[in-house]
């Protein structure tokens, strides 16, 4: 009986990890106090999969940060600024490329293909001198020995970690990643040897882009890397995992057949269609680690659909070469549902979390081998029938209503030129307005007041005049700034996505269901179980206060329904594409209540459009399409004069811009900050965009304060491409997460620069 985990979430079951990396960060703690959490995070995961059962074990898929990022300081590729001379690499050199320091900043971060985490992209280029230059991987194996445990040790795999990184700053843009191989081969021959000497029988390599599209000199690089790595590889057990889409046919052949691999990991619940390559042809000898257990949902497994897929993979690979595993990395899931104590027991029933996942692993691999638990699988049986039948799914008139949308495309009356006209009428803005996205800093202060209203600590009236004073404060020193469209700071707001769907039917909340998104913040994603709806209006009473309280223009701002179903567990009983237009009906609502409540500037925000992205090419049109509707949907009601923007986050924009160009926003701001301006090269390629665009000019992720002749310098740069009267001035994401110390600073410099640049543009003409 085999079963396997491909990697597991490192926060731990109350974020243990986020807490004692954000106390090292504020000088609170020692770096011993840290890598003592750290220990016990990883003991207490290694000890829990080995009671289950699981026979294969990952080690070194934790992380103080990110696993891309442990690859580089292993391959001792650090960016010549952060002024690291050689040896094993400290806390100080890892957390300064993840995060930034005082004086440089942080290495581009950016989405783990189609996922809601972030990885740190690696710098490359001909001049990058690689050395083994951390020892983690052999560690982290050793420490789970001492402890008993044999893991299997993971890797970012070679052609994988060349494919995920960029060109440095400075490196030709056509400079080939790929003939870096031979330069980071022999420290993955030096790790691999290290790893048997200590022990290891097992490693596991993830090559997670074999699953996109690649081309043929792409996939010869595979071929090429794994024959060199042969003879090192020889008397180990290898392992080749790949996870969220299924494999190529192109790809599969060339998988199947690299040199010194044993072993083959499948990610069989977004990809089904492997499940026929496989039957067409499996090399014998050869192990299959089947994913059958969903790492990106929180739905209990089907374990009868499951069971009798396995088998039909059994009478192909053979009884004692089939292992049943995850689908991908647990990573993207939440963490352990007995720290559920709010959630109702029939929602519950139908839930499994990581700890769950590990269970269910190891109880279809018992099954799979005639010990099957006749209890946990009628308990499932009837998990899943409750589900299929419960009335808290389903609700007819939502049903119609969505299913009446086919008919419309939900444009707009008039074009964008023509209504920018009417809107400028009603606004009077200047040229280069200056704005933010929406969220200011959350005080201590602020989020106690919030927690305890929750708990029913504080009655409502102390609650609202607690964030009315909030957004007063908010208000006023926005008018202080010189700020022309202002927001109300969504002090009233745990999470952008959380926060409407508390308020919308068809969704259920955890208490501790938090995913990594990048580093220490975590993210709880909302559960959709159900059909979604707006019983009343959410933020009106709110954004018509602020409104009150200023003659500038107030944004009203809404969460936009792609990014919506993007950041929360879907439920998988129905396309992803009908639970959106539900929730786009939603926010209908919602906006036509905003304009209605005297709301002129309406932000909903689509974040998250780019990251639902399929990762092949020939899924692209089809997602796109019903993306950028359910986002028309949201709108097209509006007066000319009420002015829609949107702001998407973190993004290759590049490729889906006429997606975007068609969602058919009056302004669209972007996060674009930390990639080096790659989002402008479209403009000047010549792409014609006639709406409202405020490229970000300052980077909100990072504590640094920026001067105002840097930000001047950037809307320069931005003028070069794009027209002074569309172009906004804005940074690049809400500033939720920052001081006030950082922020006041910043902003004064971002309205010296607008303003210091109208200056220049009104004497230039």
């Amino acid at each position: 009986m085999a079963s396997h985990i491909v990697g597991y979430p490192r926060m731990g079951p109350k974020r243990e990890l986020k807490f004692a990396l954000e106390s090292f960060w504020d000088g609170k703690s020692t770096a011993e106090d840290l890598q003592k959490v750290s220990a016990d995070l990883r003991s207490s995961i290694w000890k829990q999969m080995s009671a289950a059962g699981t026979k294969f074990i990952p080690s070194n898929t934790f992380a103080h940060y990110d696993q891309v990022l442990d690859t580089t300081a292993m391959l001792g590729a650090v960016p010549p600024r952060y002024g690291y001379t050689g040896g094993e690499i400290g806390l100080d050199v890892y957390f300064s490329m993840a995060r930034g320091n005082a004086s440089v900043p942080a290495m581009e971060m950016t989405k783990w293909f189609d996922t809601n985490y972030h990885y740190i992209v690696p710098e490359l280029g001909p001049e990058v001198n690689f050395s083994y230059a951390s020892h983690k991987a052999v560690n982290e194996y050793k420490e789970a020995k001492a402890l008993g445990v044999d893991t299997v040790p993971v890797l970012v795999g070679p052609v994988s970690y060349l494919l995920l990184s960029k060109a440095a700053k400075g490196v030709d843009k056509s400079f080939d990643l790929l003939s870096l191989l031979p330069k980071i081969l022999p420290i993955y021959k030096e790790v691999i040897t290290e790893l048997k000497a200590a022990g290891a029988t097992w490693i596991q390599l993830d090559e997670p882009v074999l699953v996109m599209d690649l081309e043929g000199h792409k996939l010869q690089a595979f071929t090429g890397a794994y024959a060199e790595l042969e003879s090192t590889l020889s008397g180990l057990n290898v392992l080749v995992e790949t996870y969220f889409a299924d494999i190529p046919a192109e790809a599969y052949k060339t998988l199947t057949s690299l040199k010194g691999v044993t072993a083959f990991g499948f990610d069989l619940v977004r990809g089904t269609k492997t499940l026929d390559l496989v039957k067409a042809g499996f090399p014998e000898g050869k192990y299959l680690f089947a994913g059958v257990v969903d790492g990106r949902n929180i739905w209990a497994n089907d374990f009868a659909a499951s069971l009798s897929t396995l088998q039909a993979l059994e009478g192909i690979v053979g009884k004692d070469k089939l292992v049943v595993s995850t689908s991908c990395s647990l990573l993207h899931t939440a963490v352990d549902l007995i720290n559920e104590t709010k959630l109702d027991d029939e929602i519950k029933s139908w839930l499994a979390f990581a700890a769950q996942k590990v269970v269910e692993v190891n109880a279809l691999a018992k099954a799979l081998a005639g010990q099957k638990d006749e209890a946990l699988f009628s308990a499932n049986a009837a998990a899943l029938a409750s589900r299929r039948s419960s009335p808290r799914v389903t609700n007819e008139g939502v049903q119609k209503a969505a299913a009446a949308l086919k008919g419309s495309d939900h444009r707009r009356a008039t074009n964008v030129s023509a209504r920018l006209d009417a809107q400028q009428k009603k606004l009077n803005l200047p040229i280069l307005p200056t704005t933010t996205i929406g969220s200011f800093p959350q005080t201590v202060e602020l989020r106690r007041v919030r927690r305890e209203y929750k708990a029913k600590k504080v009655s409502e009236e102390d609650y609202v005049k607690a964030i009315k004073e909030e957004i007063k404060k908010v208000v006023d020193l926005q008018e202080e700034l010189d700020i022309d469209v202002l927001v109300h700071g969504e002090p009233e707001r745990n999470d952008m996505v959380e926060y409407f769907g508390e308020q919308l039917s068809g969704f259920a909340f955890t208490a501790n269901g938090w995913v990594q998104s990048y580093g220490s913040r975590c993210v709880k994603p909302p559960v959709i179980y159900g059909d979604v709806s707006r019983p009343k209006a959410m933020t009106v009473f709110w954004s018509a206060m602020a409104q009150s309280m200023t003659s500038r223009p107030m944004k009203g701002m809404l969460t936009g329904p792609v990014t919506i179903l993007n950041w929360s567990f879907v439920r998988n009983d129905q396309p992803r594409h009908e639970t959106c237009y539900q929730i786009a009906l939603a926010i209908k609502d919602e906006v036509e209540d905003l304009e209605k409540g005297g709301i002129s500037v309406i932000q909903i925000d689509e974040a998250a459009l780019r990251e639902g992205l399929p990762l092949r090419k020939s899924e692209h049109a089809f997602y796109l399409d019903w993306a950028v509707h359910s986002f028309r949907i949201t709108n097209c009601g509006v007066q000319d004069s009420t002015q829609i923007h949107t702001h998407m986050c973190y993004s290759h924009f590049n490729d889906i811009i006429h997606s975007i160009i068609d969602m058919d926003a009056d302004v669209i701001t972007i996060e674009n900050s930390r990639s080096d301006e790659k989002l402008l090269s479209v403009f000047r390629e010549g792409v014609k965009y006639g709406a409202g665009i405020g490229p970000g000019v300052y980077d909100i992720h990072s504590p640094r304060i920026p001067s105002s002749e840097e930000i001047a310098d950037r809307v320069n740069k931005m003028l070069a491409v794009l027209e002074q009267n569309i172009l906004w001035v804005n940074p690049d994401c809400g500033l939720k997460t920052r001081k006030y110390t950082e922020v006041k600073p910043a902003l004064k410099n971002m309205v010296d620069a607008a303003k210091l640049i109208r200056s220049q543009l009104a004497s230039a003409k």
